[in-house]
């Protein structure tokens, strides 16, 4: 790139001015990708530890297979980096990652972005226009192609945090209700991973409990390079209870919450 700073898209959208930005880090001359809602800054390439983690720690809590055969869902595309490190994994067989925003979609099939020529080239991967949180809440699931499925993982970075959403109508997937709601589109044994920019909560733990079987919250730490010194974000990972046994008369195991390893 010629320029030290560049604004390779912008678009109007239903939540808001979205930009897509490319400009060069100072020190190491690399590109820098930058997504912008409005003023706010949504996602960088130079900050992916965090969606990276929430891929590899989810898919670590299913169990490994010889042959690809787990189906996972990603809510929320941006620049790719939670999608991509799934496909990563040899067990994952199919991957559909879904985007409110066509536009981020656009930008990945147009190649605009560095992972969208590797994300659109797999066969294995599907970019979904869609509403996330809508279909999480339907009971026909998170396919409108295939309504039922179920899946092994679904991964989600859309939010913030439980706390700080992006549209008010997100927060109801945090609690007890809307987690139960997505707890049905998962396999027994099935694994949703939630990515977030503040600290462990303990309400949104305590609701994690009241619906899954295993829970966890990891402290993910990487080096902030803008600000110095290392910052962190946080990923939940919660199991759902697998498939009850025929009753031999013993006492069921899996219905209470206990910690992940």
């Amino acid at each position: 790139m010629g320029l030290r700073f560049e604004e390779i898209d912008w678009q109007p959208t239903p939540i808001g001015e979205i930009s897509l930005r490319r400009r060069r880090h100072p020190v190491s001359g690399d590109d820098v990708y930058e997504v912008k809602l409005g003023d706010e800054f949504l996602m960088s390439s130079l900050f992916t530890a965090g969606e990276i983690a929430l891929t590899e720690l989810g898919l670590a809590e299913l169990p490994h297979a010889e042959r690809p055969e787990l189906d996972v869902v990603v809510g929320g595309l941006g620049l790719g980096y939670t999608a991509r490190t799934a496909l990563d994994d040899p067990r994952v067989r199919s991957l559909t990652v879904i985007e409110a925003l066509a536009e981020v979609i656009d930008w990945h099939e147009r190649h605009l972005v560095p992972l969208g020529a590797q994300l659109t080239s797999d066969v294995r991967c599907r970019l979904a226009h869609g509403d996330f949180f809508a279909l999480a809440a339907d009971p026909r699931g998170l396919d409108p192609e295939a309504p039922g499925r179920r899946f092994h993982a679904v991964l989600l970075d859309v939010d913030h945090s439980p706390r700080h959403v992006l549209h008010p109508r997100h927060a109801a997937l945090y609690r007890p209700a809307g987690l139960r709601a997505l707890a049905e589109h998962l396999h027994p044994g099935g694994v949703f991973a939630l990515w977030s920019n503040d600290p462990p909560d303990e309400q949104f733990t305590s609701a994690l409990t009241e619906v899954f079987a295993q829970t966890a919250a990891q402290v993910v730490d990487f080096d902030n390079p803008l600000q110095g010194g290392t910052s962190t974000n946080t990923v939940y990972v919660a199991r759902k209870a697998p498939a009850t046994p025929p009753d031999d008369g013993s006492a069921g195991s899996g219905d209470t919450a206990r910690p992940l390893k």
